[in-house]
């Protein structure tokens, strides 16, 4: 059904694909709420983190964006200016609404970092694309492999605790995004 594994050039063919849904970013305590209250609603969301890059030995970023996102609109909650907020733990710690990534072993320990919750509903695409004999494991080349698309990762090495430009936005939303929509096509693809 799905190829084992794609290459550079097969991956460079395909279409680029990114968010085209409402971007909401989450820099105060007073859009927490809203933002929990839609995500609770949903059933599966997209779930990514990103951190300031170090260039340094030794130096270690704390997490400073955390994504969520549905199929039509993603939250990105910057954690270095309101923490982790307990709405937000809540969110991370229900078992009913599956939080979909790729490698979020580290995303989930460098949350804890800020404050520590009993992560559950987390659903590893890595583990997940196995079952289908994938071989690829990148959040890059599984959306190659699955949904047949490309997405960029220009994005990936810029200031996440700066102000955020459109291209990060649109970035950071993507990789949440991309995760729900793969996600939606294994499960589609089972039945």
């Amino acid at each position: 059904m799905f190829r084992e594994n794609i290459s550079k050039e097969a991956l460079a063919d395909l279409p680029l694909s990114v968010f085209e849904g409402e971007i909401v970013v989450v820099d105060d305590d007073s859009k927490v709420f809203e933002a929990v209250e839609y995500l609770s609603a949903c059933t599966v969301i997209g779930f990514d983190t990103e951190t300031k890059p170090s260039f340094k030995r030794g130096q270690v970023n704390g997490v400073a964006l955390l994504q969520l996102s549905s199929a039509d609109r993603a939250y990105l909650f910057r954690l270095q200016k309101i923490g982790l907020p307990q709405e937000l733990i809540y969110l991370l710690s229900d078992p009913n609404i599956q939080k979909v990534g790729v490698a979020i072993h580290d995303d989930i320990k460098a949350l804890q970092r800020l404050e520590y919750f009993q992560p559950k509903g987390f659903v590893e695409l890595q583990d997940e694309v196995k079952d289908f004999g994938i071989q690829d494991f990148s959040l890059k080349k599984i959306a190659g492999i699955v949904l047949g698309v490309r997405i960029s990762k220009s994005q990936r090495l810029t200031n996440w605790e700066a102000e955020l430009s459109p291209a990060q936005q649109t970035y950071a939303a993507t990789d949440a995004w991309i995760a729900h929509e793969i996600y939606q096509s294994l499960v589609a693809a089972q039945s």
